[in-house]
């Protein structure tokens, strides 16, 4: 059924008629369209796929804005749109993405519309709070986790919420999960960056602390080492990295044990998510183990 969300969002794209927007949203790069698995998998009805395309297409917005924000170059591997095209159109074209999704949203049956613009609203705030985050390395674990539950996880949760309610089903009860399943997927991200090669990520290993991001394993990191080091470990915050100081980064996230700790506290959001389900669940629960152990 994936197949039929996408013919949906090529539907909503060709009904805006501006052949402008066909050709720079045609230069997006395809993801994993975990939330319209999601919504599929909860709700697997043709019903749902409206609602995904909707989804997919507000997440799409949102990547285009935040790679403005954080001057990226690439997007999955590929040059993104802002620096493809400028800042300018990829911009207008989240603007027009986010415009359409909430007019189709509109259409759909209430408490629909509800419960996803609530999360964009979240997804926005969060947005907001990355980037005063950014100022400075932040040691905060509180303030990283409500960051990332509104700038990620908001909309997953709402995506369960969203189709559960299709379904006829708890939508409380599969909203935690979908919480969940966006903080660790962002969690394991967050490993990802520092624990793979550019090859496989699609951008520069460590890209995140030189963009200003504090992730969970460099607040793990900080908590760890004694103030020489901590010293140290905030001089290379935004900075360009030398092979030296990744090396050094490398070792002290290891011996500290701070990436072991990332990927507990994802395991635990799993484990916590997993809870929620039923035992007939059983693709929503290879979902998020095969998040939790993704290397990618």
């Amino acid at each position: 059924m994936i197949e039929l969300v996408t013919s949906q969002i090529n539907k909503y794209i060709e009904q805006l008629h501006d052949e402008r927007v066909v050709e720079l949203f045609s230069q997006i790069p395809s993801g994993k369209m975990l939330r319209s698995k999601l919504i599929l998998q909860i709700a697997p009805f043709k019903e749902a796929v409206k609602l995904a395309a909707v989804v997919e297409l507000i997440h799409m917005a949102s990547l285009l804005h935040d790679d403005v924000i954080d001057e990226a170059d690439l997007r999955r591997g590929r040059p993104s749109i802002n620096a493809t095209f400028g800042n300018k159109p990829a911009i207008m074209l989240g603007d027009i993405l986010y415009s359409k999704a909430f007019y189709e949203l509109s259409s759909l049956p209430s408490p629909l519309p509800q419960i996803i613009s609530n999360a964009v609203t979240l997804l926005s705030l969060g947005e907001l709070l990355d980037v005063e985050l950014s100022r400075s390395f932040n040691p905060d674990i509180d303030r990283y986790m409500d960051m990332i539950y509104k700038k990620t996880a908001s909309l997953i949760e709402a995506s369960a919420m969203a189709a559960a309610t299709i379904a006829g089903k708890d939508a409380q009860r599969y909203g935690l999960y979908g919480k969940n399943l966006g903080l660790a997927f962002q969690i394991v991200d967050d490993i990802l960056d520092i624990t793979q090669d550019e090859a496989t990520l699609g951008k520069p290993a460590m890209s995140d602390l030189k963009e200003g991001k504090t992730t969970l394993p460099f607040i793990y990191l900080y908590e760890a080492l004694e103030e020489p080091d901590r010293k140290r470990l905030l001089k290379l915050f935004k900075k360009e990295l030398s092979r030296d100081e990744k090396l050094w980064l490398e070792e002290r996230l290891q011996s500290t044990g701070s990436l072991n700790l990332a990927k507990e506290k994802a395991t635990k959001l799993g484990e916590e998510a997993l809870a929620c389900l039923d035992e007939k669940d059983e693709k929503l629960r290879s979902i998020m183990t095969q998040l939790i152990d993704r290397t990618y």
